[in-house]
């Protein structure tokens, strides 16, 4: 009997553990409602998924403020009202790559490695400057860059293998007011490290959600490589 009693514990442990892992719907900000004390929040109905995978050692895109920094850039081809960024490490356990989501050549090259996992910290910031694919290459190397957003730990999303919730979320709405803040076309980027100094080592999935459909969204680890995709 007691056999019988640890098996089942040792399966239902199992089983929280799985579902722990696995990512909700991402729900937007825009028409958020409060049901019976509850937030309830419709799906963005734009998701665009990049999975990646930074390697032991690997050089930063840039140091700041001591820490190494890493981008994922974004094309948003039209003004959106909201964009949702969320960015889980590692990668969900069961979660692949889909045909049409963006894959990094690190992600495919360690795909075995299901362990490795870093503390996120994600930036979002958009490039003043550059308002049309073409722009990119002529202007990425001077244009300025406007910080929107940060965010560091979200209750909202999976625990790590650690079990400490340092995942990162975070949702922005356009603020047509405010230039620093208003979602319009053009060219942003995720910028990704560690709360703590240290290295940045594993794979993740980073998702763009909108609530609008966003013909032509793209993202990619190199801006000059969205205006040939």
């Amino acid at each position: 009997m007691k056999k019988n009693v640890l098996a089942a514990i040792i399966c239902l442990s199992f089983a929280i553990n799985a579902t722990a892992q696995k990512l909700d719907k991402f729900g937007a900000d825009l028409g958020k409602k409060s049901l019976m004390g509850k937030e309830v929040r419709v799906p963005y109905t734009e998701m665009s998924n990049y999975f990646g995978f930074i390697k032991p050692g690997a050089a930063p895109d840039e140091v700041v403020n001591g820490k190494k920094m890493y981008y994922v850039y974004v094309w948003v081809p039209i003004a959106a009202p909201e964009i949702g960024i969320r960015m889980i490490s590692p990668v969900p356990e069961g979660m692949k790559p889909g045909a049409t989501d963006m894959v990094s050549a690190d992600f495919t090259a360690n795909v075995a490695d299901t362990k490795s996992y870093f503390d996120t910290w994600i930036t979002f910031e958009r490039a003043e400057s550059i308002l049309k694919l073409d722009d990119i290459k002529s202007k990425i190397k001077t244009t300025k860059w406007i910080s929107i957003e940060s965010n560091d730990d979200s209750s909202e999303m999976p625990a790590q293998p650690s079990g400490s919730k340092y995942n990162s979320l975070m949702r922005i709405t356009s603020d047509t007011g405010n230039p620093t803040k208003s979602l319009v076309m053009g060219l942003y980027r995720i910028g990704f490290t560690t709360y703590k100094k240290g290295e940045v080592n594993g794979s993740f999935l980073a998702q763009v959600g909108a609530p609008i459909k966003l013909p032509g969204v793209k993202i990619a680890s190199k801006p000059e490589e969205l205006s040939v995709q």
